[in-house]
C-alpha cells in the first residue's frame, strides 16, 4: 500500500468513525426526550447492577488506555509538542475520570448495559482523538492557530476545574453508604443544578477549539447531546424532589436555560 492509500485509508476510517459519533449523538438526543439514560438515580429497579466504583473504572478507562497504546505504539510519525500537549490534555480527563473519580464515588450501581456500552463508546473515542492527534492533525503555525490552541485549551482546564469541584460538592452530600439527595450548594450550583455536566461540556468544546478537527468536534457535539439532556431531568427532578429549591437556578447555563 502507497503511503498516500495508507493516508486515505486511516482519514477515511477517522471521517467514517466522526460521523457515527455524530449520528449517535442524535440518536441519544432524540432518546432522551422521552426519558433519561437508565443510571444513576434514573436505574431500573431489577437491572442487573456493578458496584458504583468498578462501574466507572471499566467503562471510562478504556478512554486512557487506547490513546495511551497508541502512543507507545507510535513510530515517531506523530511526535509534534502541540499534538503530544493536546493527546495529554484529552487523556488527563480520563485519568482522573477512570482512576481518581472511580475511587471516591459514592454513587448507586451501574447497570451492566450502561457499562457495555460506555466501553465500547470510550474505546471508540479514545482511538479516534488518539489517531487523528498523532497521525493526522496538522497545525499551521500562525498567530490565529496559536490563539485558537490557547484559547481552547484554557477553556478545557476551566471546565475541568467546574467538572473536578462539582464532583465533590456532589460527594460530600453523602456519607458513605448514603444514597439519599440532597439540595447541593456553592460553586457552579448556585448557578445550574447540572453543575458538574456544564464543566464537562466545557471542556469538550475547548479541547474541539484547540484542535479543530472533525473528531474533536463529533466528540463534543456528542458530550453536548447525551449529558445537556441529563442536566435538564436533574434540574426537573430536584424541582420535583424539594419545595425549597432555589428559583433562580437554571438546568445547565447560568441565566438562560
Amino acid at each position: 500500500v502507497s503511503p498516500v492509500r495508507g493516508m486515505e485509508c486511516r482519514v477515511s476510517t477517522i471521517a467514517w468513525g466522526s460521523w457515527l459519533l455524530i449520528l449517535g449523538g442524535v440518536a441519544y438526543l432524540l432518546q432522551q426526550n422521552r426519558t433519561c439514560a437508565q443510571y444513576g438515580r434514573y436505574s431500573p429497579a431489577r437491572s442487573r447492577c456493578c458496584p458504583a466504583r468498578p462501574g466507572w473504572f471499566l467503562q471510562e478507562v478504556p478512554a486512557l488506555l487506547v490513546p495511551l497504546l497508541l502512543l507507545l505504539l507510535d513510530s515517531g510519525t506523530g511526535t509534534g509538542t502541540g499534538r503530544m500537549l493536546l493527546l495529554i490534555t484529552f487523556m488527563l480527563h480520563y485519568f482522573y475520570r477512570s482512576l481518581i473519580y472511580s475511587c471516591l464515588t459514592r454513587g448507586q450501581p451501574i447497570p451492566l448495559k450502561i457499562i457495555f456500552f460506555s466501553f465500547i463508546f470510550c474505546s471508540l473515542n479514545g482511538f479516534l482523538q488518539g489517531h487523528n492527534l498523532l497521525h493526522c492533525a496538522r497545525f499551521e503555525n500562525t498567530w490565529l492557530s496559536h490563539a485558537r490552541i490557547t484559547a481552547g485549551s484554557l477553556l478545557f482546564f476551566v471546565g475541568l476545574t467546574i467538572n473536578i469541584h462539582s464532583d465533590h460538592i456532589l460527594r460530600t452530600l453523602r456519607k458513605p453508604g448514603e444514597l439519599v439527595y440532597s439540595i447541593p450548594h456553592g460553586g457552579m450550583f448556585e448557578f445550574v443544578s447540572g453543575a458538574n455536566f456544564l464543566g464537562e461540556i466545557t471542556e469538550w468544546c475547548g479541547y474541539a477549539v484547540a484542535v479543530w478537527s472533525l473528531p474533536a468536534f463529533a466528540f463534543a457535539f456528542f458530550t453536548v447531546c447525551s449529558i445537556g439532556p441529563r442536566a435538564y431531568h436533574h434540574h426537573r427532578d430536584y424541582q420535583q424532589r424539594f419545595q425549597d429549591y432555589p428559583r433562580s437556578r437554571k438546568a445547565l447555563i447560568p441565566f438562560i436555560f
